[in-house]
């Protein structure tokens, strides 16, 4: 008889009527189901719709002859699954079932294997499309949120583009000259506004030269304050790096180079404090080129200028150099489209609550306009440019101070002007819901115990590390020694090293950067170690070079993949054959060597040519089953989906084994 369809039972089913729609007795049913591992005490026991769909698909593969197909009409009407399908999360299980034309029983049956509990009108997010995605041959697609939707790069029109004024950061060592030379540059003496002399915030400030603007970042030179020069980094076009012409080349100089690096930004050279009686501006080109810094007429890329900011000397050629780069680059931006920027600084002012200093890089941002930034949205209620006046509006490459935020952002945060307040208010929602969630979680950092699952797990690709140690010879011997340890397998990176104690910069660049610190004869601050006990960064100090070695090399021998090697356990020879029900042909054999042993790999060879290799799975001594047969005793084996066995077949039974492997 033909069953009843049941993709849209709702339901329950009594264990009779089951049995009627599938033309069984109540009885055969019932032992049916409780050898399905369902429990039903008698015909009148009650199944849920989904076990009902579950049970009518397994019975019909194991009694197909209980089962009539469908009918040939039904099959013409199926449509054919497409060659390249794209299916997007949201699906239910049966429209997902309908498209793959395939039973919904068949797709539950296969979630349930991947361990997805799921009935047909479960909506099925992108995790558990992709788990099945590979095995019905489809590509899962996510769902746009309302972020992605609202917050997309806008197409770009090449005829509403217009050139801006580059971004420059000024980088440096502290008390380099960083805030003179751009108070030089602003005719104004901001560096007296300043605790100490040093620039303790982000400034940015638009300049209006004889040859065109630019809108220069004062980042702090600070150890204090590595993370806000970082951030100057990541929004500018060119760095101008100060180095002191009497000091050359210290600590974060180095950090400023590397900083800049990995923004992947243009590097211009000031050589500051020239009108010093000890100023040694070759000296300091020579360390600054062992760094990768070259002056262009040495054959490097770098362009160097020579400068006092004090004496106002060689800044119209510093200028005219770093208008010459901008334009290599031939910035432009839309000013048409909303505004789009990052926050630059933001803090909480007492008269007028949270402020921001944002830096618009693309459109414009207009007073009255909705805007989200990080974790908080807000209408701008006033603009205030880097001079105090109030402005309506700021364009392209301009620095305001924004107010009407919610709270305070974070200093990095991308900021987009929004159409309406609501649309900027639910993402907000949603970016604190979602930080709210990870906050919970606890934080998983890289150590080198980890490191092997990691990277089996495909979570990093390499080992990065920061060093710092106690004297220079020191550092630079280590450092050649980790370096060499790379090899094509597996990729060893020291993304910083430096003389001194472990500071909470190095803690703020590993955890940027997912790092080790390791320390020779240095220890960390106490700042530093509460920040690294916070963000889950691992810091190890050694007091022995060869020990630290060591360590990086069993953790990076961790990560390569083990050789596999065969080990012969034993032989035997085929010489009687046995057919036994329920386990199928049966070799009986002799051990003329070492010996076999149950569970181990098996091949069988013909003629010196390998048949078939699999596992034992039954090995007898007459009729007792047993772990292994030693040399010189006959047994009976049998194997797994194999029982075309022959009369002298050789049988050799072996082990793998996994071997470390070591560096070279």
């Amino acid at each position: 008889m033909r069953r009843k369809s049941v993709t849209k039972r709702e339901k329950y089913t009594r264990v009779y009527e089951l049995a009627r729609e599938l033309g069984v007795s109540s009885r055969k049913m019932v032992e049916e189901l409780r050898s399905y591992g369902v429990n039903v005490k008698n015909h009148m026991s009650t199944l849920d719709p989904e076990m009902v769909q579950l049970v009518i698909a397994e019975y019909s593969e194991q009694h197909p002859e209980d089962v009539k197909a469908e009918d040939e009409a039904e099959k013409d009407l199926q449509f054919q699954r497409p060659e390249s399908l794209e299916i997007e999360e949201g699906i239910t299980v049966g429209q997902l079932a309908k498209l793959l034309v395939v039973k919904p029983t068949d797709l539950i049956k296969r979630l349930m294997s991947f361990g997805v509990i799921a009935s047909i009108n479960q909506v099925l997010n992108y995790e558990t499309l992709e788990i099945i995605s590979e095995h019905f041959g489809f590509k899962p697609l996510r769902k746009p949120t309302l972020e992605d939707i609202l917050l997309k790069d806008e197409p770009v029109d090449p005829s509403q583009l217009v050139p801006r004024s580059p971004v420059v950061t000024i980088m440096g060592h502290v008390d380099h000259g960083k805030t003179s030379l751009l108070d030089a540059i602003r005719h104004t003496n901001v560096i007296d506004t300043e605790a100490g002399g040093i620039t303790q915030h982000i400034g940015a400030y638009h300049v209006d030269l004889e040859k065109g603007s630019v809108v220069f970042l004062d980042t702090p030179g600070h150890e204090a304050f590595t993370a806000m020069r970082a951030r100057g980094a990541k929004v500018t076009d060119v760095v101008v790096l100060v180095v002191a012409a009497d000091d050359g080349v210290m600590p974060q100089t180095v950090e400023a180079i590397n900083h800049a690096k990995a923004a992947g930004v243009s590097i211009l050279v000031a050589i500051n404090k020239i009108d010093k009686s000890d100023a040694n501006p070759e000296g300091t080109k020579r360390q600054l080129a062992e760094l990768g810094i070259m002056p262009e007429e040495w054959g490097g890329q770098n362009i160097f200028a020579e400068i006092s900011a004090k004496n106002v000397t060689g800044l119209d050629d510093l200028l005219e150099l770093l208008l010459l780069e901008a334009d290599l680059l031939e910035l432009k931006a839309n000013p048409n489209h909303l505004a789009r920027g990052t926050v630059i600084e933001a803090k909480l002012d007492k008269g007028r609550g949270p402020v921001a200093t944002v830096l618009v890089q693309n459109g414009t941002l207009r007073i009255g306009e909705a805007f989200v930034a990080g974790l908080y949205y807000g209408r701008v209620r006033a603009m205030i440019n880097d001079r105090g006046e109030n402005v309506v509006e700021a364009g392209p490459s301009t620095p305001v101070e924004v107010l009407g935020f919610t709270g305070v952002p974070e200093a990095g945060d991308k900021f987009y002007a929004l159409k309406k307040e609501r649309d900027a208010q639910a993402i907000s929602e949603l970016r604190l819901a979602k930080h709210r969630e990870e906050h919970l979680k606890p934080q998983s950092r890289i150590s080198l115990e980890d490191l092997y699952k990691q990277i089996k797990e495909g979570n990093i690709k390499e080992l990065n590390i920061i060093l710092k140690g106690d004297v220079q010879g020191s550092v630079e011997a280590l450092s050649e020694s980790l370096t060499h340890l790379t090899t094509r397998e597996v990729k060893l990176t020291l993304i910083h090293k430096a003389v001194g104690n472990i500071t909470e910069t190095d803690v703020l660049l590993a955890s940027a950067s997912n790092a080790i610190i390791i320390g020779f004869n240095v220890r960390p601050t106490s700042k530093a170690a509460k920040k690294a006990a916070f963000e889950g960064i691992e810091i190890r100090t050694y007091d022995i070079i060869y020990n630290v070695i060591a360590d990086v090399r069993a953790a990076m021998e961790g990560l390569l993949e083990p050789e596999i090697r065969e080990v012969l356990l034993g032989r035997a020879e085929v010489r009687e054959l046995f057919r036994v029900p329920r386990l199928g042909v049966i070799a009986g054999s002799y051990v003329n060597n070492g010996r076999m042993v149950r569970n181990q790999l098996l091949r069988v060879l013909r003629g010196n040519r390998e048949i078939y290799s699999g596992k034992i799975d039954s090995l007898r001594r007459f009729k007792d089953t047993v772990d292994e047969v030693t040399v010189g005793y006959e047994c009976g084996i049998g194997m797994e989906n194999f029982s075309d066995f022959q009369i002298n077949d050789i049988l050799e039974c072996y082990a793998q084994e996994k071997v470390a492997r070591r560096l070279f």
